[in-house]
Parts: structure tokens; sequence; C-alpha cells
């Protein structure tokens, strides 16, 4: 279209030539002849001259829309499961962003299937979209996912459930935008540590507990376990695992491992340490059926800081819980995904990008509210 119009405007000059020359006189053809080839001359670079400013225009807003970001791009992204409580605000604040920004978002459900959200994945390649962010169902699919995207050459962050740097390093559109499990897991241990008896309620030298985990594959419930009992015995502490259960993350299921941990090991139980607020909020209700008491005569801490653990932690009904802060991460691979589109790429090693979890106590828990 830009080089039509620059086009007809010099043949509509030429044209004017050719017409005034037709027309001149025998005696002044020359001089009238000169003078209107000048102001056709003239004319012809005019509309040049206005048909490069024109292009250059539009180059310019084109320029400027790519840099606001959103310039109608189409956005697929993949959520293990709708269900889940923490992602449901993540994903929120991921669609909330980037509709901000212009970009066209379509959200999938993989309710909780690998195999679903493969074929969601390759549905978003066949529609060409621009880039994906994908919150694996499944750590180990990891391998399988970023050959798909590599393959398709799609600019992709992954969320939530990090794979391994090695595996990462296979594509250069590829980055790892959430939290360092390790961090979470550390500051549960510390919730524990600053109360005053540091987890040790009967005062027999040792801190007993069960640990209620999360998926086992995932790192994050990996370092979570991990890393909260690391603190204890870090920090000097002699510690006793009276069970770990596996509760997927589920608060029903979280409900069901205190329930019965509690009528098995009763008040030998003095800490309950879960991955997540949603089991946090299940063993509560097992807790308080059992007629114990958190900060009293057992503690309880979780990971998320959702709204409804927020509200217990305020209560004294938890002894404190890790804000994983979905609104920063939403921001982070948001960021990062611009950064794709941009034309840049990731070196190996330097493809995950943290964003820092923070202790909730009842002395800060309003402020999170």
């Amino acid at each position: 279209m830009k080089l039509t119009r620059k086009v007809t405007a010099m043949a509509l000059a030429s044209m004017m030539v050719f017409s005034m020359a037709a027309c001149g006189g025998s005696d002044s053809a020359p001089e009238t002849t000169t003078a209107a080839a000048a102001e056709t001359t003239t004319a012809a670079a005019a509309a040049e001259t206005t048909a490069a400013a024109t292009e250059a225009a539009e180059k310019d807003a084109e320029t400027t829309a790519e840099a606001a970001g959103g310039a109608g791009g189409n956005i697929g992204v993949c959520i293990y499961k709708f269900d889940d409580a923490f992602m449901t605000t993540y994903r929120n604040a991921l669609q909330e962003i980037l509709e901000g920004k212009g970009y066209t978002v379509t959200v999938m459900d993989g309710k909780n299937d690998q195999a679903e959200q493969n074929n969601q994945i390759n549905n978003f390649i066949a529609q060409e979209v621009d880039a994906l962010i994908i919150n694996p169902v499944m750590t180990s699919a990891a391998d399988q996912i970023i050959a798909t995207v590599k393959d398709a050459g799609i600019p992709t962050v992954l969320i939530n459930r990090e794979p391994t740097a090695e595996q990462m390093s296979a594509y250069d559109k590829l980055v790892y935008v959430g939290c360092d499990a390790r961090q979470s897991g550390t500051m549960q241990g510390e919730l524990i540590l600053d109360t005053p008896n540091k987890g040790d309620i009967n005062g027999d030298g040792k801190v007993s507990y069960i640990m209620i985990q999360g998926d086992p594959e995932n790192v994050d419930a990996q370092y979570r376990t991990e890393f909260s009992v690391k603190a204890l015995t870090d920090a000097g502490m002699e510690v006793e695992e009276l069970d770990l259960q596996r509760g997927d993350w589920d608060r029903n299921k979280g409900q069901e491992i205190a329930q019965n941990d509690l009528a098995k090991f009763g008040n030998d139980i003095e800490v309950i340490f879960c991955n997540n607020d949603d089991m946090a909020i299940g063993a509560l209700q097992a807790i308080q059926a059992a007629g114990r008491k958190v900060n009293e005569d057992i503690y309880l801490v979780g990971v998320d800081a959702l709204d409804a653990a927020l509200n217990e932690v305020v209560n004294g009904n938890m002894t404190g819980t890790v804000l994983n802060d979905a609104n920063g991460q939403a921001a982070g691979a948001v960021e990062a995904m611009e950064a794709l589109l941009g034309g840049k790429t990731y070196a190996a090693g330097e493809q995950s990008i943290y964003v820092d979890y923070v202790k909730v106590t009842p002395e800060n828990a309003a402020d999170f509210q």
C-alpha cells in the first residue's frame, strides 16, 4: 500500500509534464515547457516527500504499539487445574495484566491431566499463538513440553513448577518465573523457631512433627518438605518425624491426614507442617475437631498466604504462613514473555527468574489482606 501511493504520485507528475508540453504555443513553447517542467518536478518531489512521511509515520505508529505491548498479540495460557486456590489467584492476575496490555488471552484448564494439557499446547501451536505461558500439570513432563514448544519456535514462559536448569537449556526462548521453594521451606522452619519454645511444646528436647506434603514429584513440595525441617536442625533443634503423607495440595486430604494422625499420635504432635495453605486449613479443621488449640498445644504453618489463611493467622488459628506472591509472579511472567517477544534469548543457567517469598506472622498478616 505504501509503495502504491509513492508510484501513483510520481505517475501523476509525469502526466502533468506531458500535458503541459502538448498544449504549449510554437513561439513560447520552450519557456513555458521549462517553467511547467520545473513546477511539475517540484510537485513530484512534494508528493514523494508526503508519501515518505506517511510511510515513516505508519512505521512510528507500529513501533509505538509494539513498545506498548499487546499489539494484537495472541497469548495461550495453560494452568494445571482451575480449582487450585493459589493458581486461581495467579491466573486471574495474569489474565488481568495481559488483557490490560491489549493482548488477546485464552486460558485453558488442564484439569490436573497432563495428556489434556499436552493437547491444549498442541492446539495453541496450531492456532499460531505468539507466546505461551504454561503451568505444567507434572514436572516430569518438562522435557516433552520443552521439546514441543522448541520445535514450534514459540517463546514460552513456564510458571509455578520449575524444571531443571539442564532441561531448560535445550531452548533459548524459554524462561521460568517463580519462587525458590527452598526459601519458603526455610521460612516455615523459622516461624516455628520464632515461637517461645522453638516448637518443643512438651519440653522433651525435640520437635515432634507431621508433614503434609503436596505432590512429592513437584520440586516445590520436595524443597518445602526438606528445608522446613532443615531450618530447625540447622538451629540445633532435635526433630522427630511422626508421619509424612501426600496431600496433593488438597484441603480435604489435609483434613483427613491430620485427623488420622491426631487420633494416632495425640498430644505427641507438636507441629504440623503443610506444603500449602489449603492443606493447612484442612488440618486446622481436624485440630479444632480434636479439641486442640493452635499456638497453645500445637503449631500449624502453611505456604501461599491465601486470604482464608491470612484470616486464620490474624485470629490466632495458624502460627503463620509464607506469602507466595501470585501478583508479583504474574507481573514477572508477563515481563519475561514480552522480552522473549522482543527477541531476547536466555543462556543456559540464566533461565530462572525468582520472586521472593515473605514470612507472614500474626504481627504483619493484616498487611497482606
